[in-house]
């Protein structure tokens, strides 16, 4: 099980590395703090040589954009996520305040979740202005936590265990379903855990702090994974930088859901609490939902995967704990998405779980239970077999699959001609289908999410699955804006885009005039 001092349980054998740094009751560290000894085996963990993970980073790279890539030519996009991110990264780019208008006409999209780190992607907008310059980004750094964490592993562990756990890492359906599941953005969230968690497992406790403090502008609910990580550099000895971090985490935390989000809300509010304390219409009391974390097989499945996915290793480790800031509101949640192994939700848990996996076989190989030991020394490879077997029910199999490559297909046709009717600059209402292809170059609202607004362009695709379906695509759009009278402009496929022949309104919800 989990353990925070190994005193007493485990004993480290001669020519093994030593643990972790066992806590405050061992023998004080003379070194100054965050610093590594300059001799003995970190010394020659040092020399680790980086080039095969930077092969395997790059290899991992072009598998996870060309996934993204082909759903995105085949018009595949599973939500409205990517349209929303490149709004985002555009008004970035362009120096403007990050209104995204799929949520809603003017809609500041820091009023719903608070990630400013987005804003790093706007040098590469600049040169390359499509939401693939998300998916490339995103790539990227997932491949990069592959490099930190393989390299980390090999350092701690010999022999061939980092590429082992390269390919472990690099496969997880965590990270798989976070590519499939278009960019989002805990992609910057992934490398920073895999280097606050190296330089744990290296004692490297500055750095630890440093790169944690990032973590405050990904997400809002990552403050809780910072307060964690102050809470083991002080188990680890390092009270006052411990101490000082975990109350930062926790302040950044409370201020960013209480101050920060309702100041940037046109609601005044942070909306997700509703996930928490409502199921649809019905109020749910929190120790109701505290009472719910495990009500759900579809809950325990994907705990029992989160570890499993490690041999079950991961559990010896205290970085462990770091898991647990994001389980417990995923748990808590009575949206359905949050509990599975779908979405993007488990990418951040990857980079930990790997090398807690790690720290779990160091710890491990010394231990006085011969059971324990002897499965220290097979953990690795199993955990990569785990993922290779899981592979063949994850979306990267598609990359196996002919079809995957074929862009040229009678429904990608008519969606690229319902495009080329689309003006640039024009203001599109439209659905998930096109939305992605829509925003790098024109207004796009969400359908039915901009009332008033009067849009230049309706498109949408009739089989995008309505609750009814859509028999007068025009009636629908006028039913949609009653202010304005549209007619049928092209039509392929399922594709109908239909434009407005009345004048447009004089002052449209959400755009503030020059």
């Amino acid at each position: 099980m989990l353990e925070l001092n190994k005193s007493g349980t485990d004993r480290s054998e001669p020519g093994r590395l030593p643990a972790q740094d066992p806590g405050p009751d061992a023998a004080p560290d003379t070194r100054p703090a965050g610093d590594s000894p300059s001799s003995g085996p970190d010394a020659a963990a040092d020399r680790v040589p980086l080039r095969p993970y930077l092969i395997a980073g790059a290899i991992l790279c072009a598998l996870y954009f060309l996934y993204a890539y082909f759903q995105y030519a085949r018009f595949g996009s599973p939500s409205w996520d990517l349209g929303i991110f490149e709004q985002e990264v555009r008004a970035y780019a362009g120096f403007d305040a990050p209104v995204v208008d799929i949520k809603g006409p003017g809609y500041l999209i820091l009023g719903d979740h608070f990630s400013p780190i987005v804003a790093l992607l706007a040098p590469l907008y600049w040169i390359w202005p499509s939401a693939e310059s998300l998916l490339f980004a995103q790539a990227a750094l997932f491949a990069l936590g592959a490099v930190i964490v393989g390299r980390t592993t090999q350092q701690i562990l010999g022999g061939r265990s980092g590429l082992c756990v390269t390919v472990a890492y690099g496969l997880s359906w965590g990270i798989q379903e976070a590519v499939k599941a278009d960019f989002h953005e805990i992609a910057f969230a992934v490398p920073l855990l895999a280097l606050v968690c190296r330089a744990l497992l290296l004692k490297r406790y500055t750095a630890a702090l440093l790169w944690s403090l990032p973590l405050v502008l990904v997400k809002e609910d990552l403050g809780a994974t910072v307060a964690v990580v102050g809470f083991l550099l002080f188990v680890y000895g390092r009270r006052l930088q411990g101490a000082l971090l975990a109350a930062f985490g926790v302040a950044a935390f409370v201020v960013t859901l209480v101050v920060l989000i309702p100041a940037a809300s046109s609601a005044g509010r942070y909306d997700y609490w509703t996930k928490i304390d409502k199921n649809g219409e019905q109020d749910v009391s929190m120790l109701d939902s505290v009472l719910g974390v495990l009500d759900s097989s579809v809950k325990i499945e994907m705990l029992v995967f989160l570890i499993g996915i490690t041999a079950f290793m991961a559990l010896r480790s205290p970085l462990t704990l770091l898991i647990l800031p994001t389980l417990g509101w995923r748990l808590l949640s009575q949206d359905s998405n949050h509990w599975g192994m779908v979405w993007h939700y488990s990418a951040i848990l990857m980079p930990v779980l790997f090398l807690a996996l790690a720290d779990g076989v160091r710890r491990s190989r010394g231990s006085h239970r011969p059971w324990l030991a002897s499965y220290a020394k097979v953990a690795v490879p199993v955990a990569a077999a785990i993922a290779v077997a899981m592979t063949q029910h994850l979306p990267l199999r598609d990359l196996l699959r002919p079809d995957t490559y074929r862009t040229d297909d009678a429904r990608s046709q008519a969606a690229r001609a319902a495009l080329d009717a689309i003006p640039a600059g024009s203001r599109v209402e439209t659905d998930i289908t096109l939305m992605a292809h829509l925003t790098s170059d024109r207004t796009v609202y969400w359908v039915g999410g901009a009332p008033g607004t009067a849009p230049d362009i309706v498109a949408i695709n009739l089989d995008f699955g309505w609750s009814r379906p859509i028999q007068d695509p025009v009636a629908y759009a006028e039913q949609l804006h009653p202010e304005a009278r549209y007619r049928l402009k092209h039509r392929g496929g399922s594709f109908v885009v239909m434009e407005r022949t009345t004048p447009e309104p004089a002052k449209i919800p959400g755009v503030r005039g020059d």
